[in-house]
């Protein structure tokens, strides 16, 4: 039983692996997690880069953009950071939270983007608006996973999902 479960886990974590090697499907993956010692809402992002760039020239409409190397006085940090800021969203009971944006490092082929809210108190609420790449493809999923110590509603545009610790 035991041989059986490891094989189909090594198997199915082969198949993830290659899914973001060989990159046939559109897919960002982010977390939501609450530190109760910071009381703030920590939010990773994972992203396709190749992805993100194609994104990120079409809203500046500048096809030639390197994402890592933008040029013009502009850094990478901030070039992405004013993408995501603008297509990720949080409500808490109603209330746009502002969210910083504290850094990206390489994960190839991802970029994961590091943001968080501040001066998080209990929420009863909570509204995620996730439509990064949304403006590339159909197909294109943007899945969020929220941990919280504590009942709360969970709504928003892209799939979540809701742990509650």
């Amino acid at each position: 039983m035991t041989a059986r479960f490891s094989c189909a886990l090594a198997m199915i974590s082969l198949l993830y692996a290659c899914l973001f090697v060989i990159h046939p499907i559109h897919l960002s993956v982010s977390e939501i997690n609450y530190s109760e010692k910071d009381k703030a809402l920590q939010i990773t992002s994972r992203i396709f880069l190749d992805d993100l760039e194609a994104s990120i020239r079409n809203q500046r409409n500048n096809q030639e953009l390197d994402v890592l190397e933008p040029g013009n006085g502009l850094t990478s940090k901030q070039v992405i950071a004013e993408y995501v800021l603008t297509h990720f969203k949080v409500e808490l009971d109603g209330k746009t939270q502002k969210l910083n944006f504290l850094g990206f490092e390489r994960d190839d082929p991802a970029v994961i983007c590091y943001i968080e809210i501040e001066n998080v108190k209990r929420f009863k609420t909570i509204k995620v608006r996730n439509d990064v790449i949304m403006d590339l493809y159909d197909d294109q999923s943007n899945i969020v996973h929220i941990t919280y110590k504590g009942p709360v509603k969970v709504s928003g545009w892209c799939a979540i999902s809701l742990r509650i610790c």
